[in-house]
């Protein structure tokens, strides 16, 4: 019986990105959490006794040279090398443009494929395949420069590709779940995509994910995949994430007071803390439904979100991102004044010169932030304009709450 451990898209060192980095409390946890992955990967495969893992690219996540990222790759290296652990690698369209990738000289139990493809022997009956990128870009299959599998032997594949296409992922390596089928390969170790797919079992075609997700479009525990090739090939999940982004839901249909949405907050945030199976949770959580609190929820947003994250901390597990609303009012038949007051801001925000005003003291703000900043924010004109008409709707939501809410 031998044992792997298949991973891909480890993305050593990049950046989280949450609105909880504001807490010094979770800032280190968050910095560190590829790394962190990356650690229990290694423990993982000690653990269980695997022969190789699998690392089928994006290792890295950019082009930023880093010696101390180099050190602490090569320490969990040299941890596999100490028990005999193989490492097979291939990189990726984030490694072919990352420095470390070519200057770092990684241990002898580390295999990198390179770009023409190959297949090294793992043990007896066991053999390792793989192409990796050659440049930053794979917009042609790699398929044809894999060597044929050896016969009367288990055959595994190391893959970076999209597949016929994935949303959120530029189109590389392109091939289909059959033409990898018809390969005559046992199994398939893919990379690229992000959320965890089994796409067929025999032979076996899978996606593992990555072992860290990084923003709440990467949501839920993530894991890496360990092989057991005995007299037929199984697969188990192994939970690896130290850091889990979590979307919550609150229904407060119906609460008629702040005691019972506390009551409901806290019921939905412990629920998830119980549920979670990363050390820590960065949350997101939505107020939803119909409740007569609303205009007061509106009007003291702040407050609300703080009374979350206090609520979120309680469990010792859970910190808050942010907090958003999506509530109507029961009880609401047209307030006079304030529904005017409403309509009328409607009619100016309609009005061709309010967008280009907004847009000149958009812009006087984006000059106090960081070039790097203001790219992130604002890649394109489109999202200047989205912005704008975001904050406005907010702005206008938020001067009605503060007037129906008065009595609240």
């Amino acid at each position: 019986m031998i044992k792997i451990l298949h991973t891909a898209d480890i993305h050593l060192d990049s950046p989280l990105r949450s609105l909880a980095l504001r807490d010094p409390a979770l800032r280190e946890r968050v910095q560190t959490a590829t790394r962190t992955a990356l650690t229990r990967i290694v423990d993982a495969a000690l653990t269980e006794r695997a022969q190789a893992v699998l690392i089928s690219g994006d290792l890295f996540d950019g082009a930023e040279r880093s010696a101390r990222t180099a050190a602490f790759l090569t320490q969990e290296l040299d941890r596999l090398r100490a028990c005999d652990v193989r490492v097979f690698y291939i990189k990726g369209n984030h490694d072919a443009e990352n420095p470390i990738t070519g200057h770092l000289t990684l241990p002898d139990n580390v295999h990198v494929f390179d770009g023409r493809g190959a297949k090294v022997q793992l043990a007896e009956g066991v053999w390792i395949h793989g192409v990796s990128f050659a440049s930053r870009h794979a917009p042609d299959s790699l398929l044809p420069r894999f060597p044929a599998p050896v016969a009367a032997a288990v055959n595994i594949a190391m893959l970076h590709t999209s597949l016929a296409g994935a949303a959120g992922h530029d189109p590389y390596a392109p091939c289909t779940v059959a033409e990898l089928a018809g390969m005559g390969f046992d199994y398939w170790a893919l990379g690229h995509v992000h959320r965890r797919q089994i796409h067929a079992e025999n032979p076996w075609i899978v996606m593992p994910g990555m072992p860290q997700g990084r923003d709440i479009g990467e949501a839920g525990p993530k894991s890496a995949t360990l092989i057991t090739v005995g007299e037929a090939i199984t697969v188990k999940e192994v939970p690896v994430s130290a850091v889990e982004f979590l979307d919550i839901a609150v229904d407060v249909a119906g609460a008629a007071s702040d005691d019972i949405l506390r009551d409901r907050v806290r019921g939905a945030v412990n629920a998830a803390a119980q549920a979670l199976l990363s050390d820590t949770g960065v949350v997101r959580l939505t107020l939803q439904g119909a409740t007569p609190r609303r205009w007061q929820i509106l009007r003291d947003r702040d407050v609300w979100a703080e009374t979350a994250d206090r609520i979120a901390q309680e469990t010792g597990r859970l910190w808050l991102e942010k907090l958003r609303t999506d509530l109507s009012d029961p009880t609401e038949a047209g307030q006079g004044a304030t529904d005017e007051l409403a309509r009328l801001m409607d009619e100016i925000r309609r009005e061709s010169g309010f967008d280009a005003s907004c847009r000149d003291m958009l812009d006087a703000l984006l000059g106090e932030l960081p070039p790097a900043r203001r790219a992130a924010l604002l890649p394109d004109e489109d999202a200047a304009d989205a912005l704008v008409q975001k904050l406005a709707g907010r702005g206008a939501a938020r001067i009605v709450a503060r007037m129906k809410g008065a009595g609240g």
